[in-house]
């Protein structure tokens, strides 16, 4: 059985098919069909709702947390011990919300089937911010579509909502609410089971082993934005899940002297803070690695085990020297990420052997790391090419390289043979053409609809040339905003 609550509603759900989405679960088993179906693949954000879940601060002040999530892309199994809040939830006591008067008042509304999923993202945004801010704004609704009014009334709404900000009906109850979020916590592994399909949901990573082992045809579950597309797209059934968002250990995020430790699950807008400290252009890549809906629900483990060839986090820390740590049963191992990808979609995973952490070295003065990401436009966009550029100088001499790439290969990769070319060098001009040169030694890259193999190769090396140009003089860094 899971437990969660619908607003202030106790759900118990257990027969309930595992494969259902949040989405279909509001529509079709509690009527609430406010929130819409736009694309079912986490495109276009008029599915949005709002998740609350428990969190203790460092002072040991408790508090919610609402983020906004794509409902079509979440399965119910995901809501196990926390809240979910819907557009319907927000009216109180016949009165609109603050956000939903501002979207009124603002004109931000036309024909309104995507109206519910930008309120929702209001919400979120209004919850989670103490002033307006402009940048915070396109942010929070970057993964929300409008066709017909256009965006400038509805940050207008959203500059209203949060500039004005008065406690609502939520404010009011949240000692209540997290009283009731702590009557369900979850103090052992829950399931849903409709007979003939199963989701898992353990609480620790020994019990997590211990289900993978038992089930080794499962599917883990993290955040499901690309695993939900398997149900949402091409209608699969998924027999055996497994969902590890409630292992607490695999959620943590740990700094020593000489690394980073992030557990798989971590969600990819918890990993922000950490990883922009040490190293401003991952963290600038995270800004537009999809939505905030989708960085709010997938996790680094997530991006890095789906073995995906434009995966944006992988180039980057490869180019870090980054490892993972991988679990079967009480056995652990630790892999350089670059040799976990074998081929495409093939990994050095062994069967029931799942990503535990993954270890990411802190940032050293002498390294000059950069990361940039091709694509077709700014925000909520796949990498055509995603490039990493991590080398060490040391008295104008190349003493360290790491150069990696997506999106060039079956699997994110190394470029072997311009990091001879630099290795030893001085850092200059003609090293870096030659090293442009031998990139095509390193990639023999395909054609799609995102770029041709041309582009794409002309773009790695231009991208090392703009590396090089960006160090020499870095006042006119433009990092991590190519453009197709």
């Amino acid at each position: 059985m899971i437990q969660f609550l619908l607003n202030q509603e106790l759900r118990s759900e257990h027969a309930l098919d595992p494969n259902l989405t949040v989405l279909n679960y509001l529509r079709e088993h509690v009527g609430k069909s406010g929130t819409k179906e736009g694309c079912a693949s986490g495109d276009c954000g008029a599915c949005t709702v709002v998740v609350g879940e428990l969190q203790t601060d460092d002072d040991g002040r408790e508090h919610i947390r609402y983020r906004s999530l794509n409902s079509c892309l979440t399965f119910v199994s995901s809501l196990h011990g926390k809240q979910l809040i819907s557009v319907e939830d927000l009216k109180h006591k016949g009165e609109l919300h603050s956000v939903q008067k501002a979207m009124v008042e603002c004109h931000g509304s036309q024909c309104g089937f995507c109206t519910p999923g930008f309120v929702m993202s209001l919400f979120a945004l209004q919850k989670n911010s103490d002033a307006p801010d402009h940048a915070k704004a396109h942010e929070a609704l970057a993964g929300n579509l409008c066709r017909c009014t256009g965006y400038r009334p509805i940050l207008a709404a959203a500059e209203q909502s949060c500039c004005a900000k008065q406690p609502d009906q939520f404010d009011a109850r949240e000692a209540e609410t997290i009283a009731r979020l702590k009557a369900i916590a979850p103090t052992s592994i829950g399931e849903l089971n409709s007979g003939d399909k199963r989701c898992l949901v353990p609480l620790t990573v020994a019990d997590l082993a211990d289900l993978y082992d038992a089930y080794p045809q499962a599917r883990l579950l993290a955040g499901g934005t690309d695993l939900a597309l398997e149900v949402t797209q091409f209608y699969r059934t998924l027999p055996v899940m497994i969902y590890v968002g409630n292992v607490a250990e695999m959620k943590r995020i740990e700094h020593f002297e000489d690394r980073i430790e992030i557990g798989a699950a971590t969600a990819l807008s918890d990993c922000y803070e950490a990883l922009n400290a040490e190293y401003p252009d991952f963290g600038e890549l995270l800004h537009r690695f999809a939505s905030l809906q989708i960085r709010n629900q997938g996790t680094l483990g997530g991006n890095i085990g789906n073995a995906s060839p434009i995966g944006d986090s992988p180039p980057l820390l490869i180019a870090l020297g980054a490892q993972i740590v991988l679990c079967k049963g009480e056995t652990r191992r630790t892999l350089a990420l670059e040799d976990y990808f074998i081929d495409y979609r093939v990994t050095a995973r062994q069967e029931s052997e799942f990503i535990e952490k993954i270890i990411v070295p802190r940032a050293m003065a002498e390294q000059r790391f950069r990361a940039y990401k091709v694509s077709k436009r700014l925000d909520d966009d796949i990498s055509a090419v995603c490039a990493a550029f991590n080398l060490r100088v040391e008295n104008g001499v190349i003493t360290d390289a790491r150069v990696a790439f997506g999106g060039m290969a079956a699997i994110p990769k190394r470029a072997a043979h311009c990091e001879a070319v630099l290795l030893g060098q001085p850092f200059n001009n003609a090293v870096v053409e030659r090293a442009c040169t031998a990139l095509g030694e390193d990639f023999t890259p395909l054609s799609d609809f995102r770029a041709s193999k041309e582009y794409r190769l002309l773009s790695a090396q231009n991208l090392l040339r703009k590396y090089f140009i960006e160090l020499q003089t870095p006042h006119i860094e433009t990092r991590v905003t190519a453009y197709v």
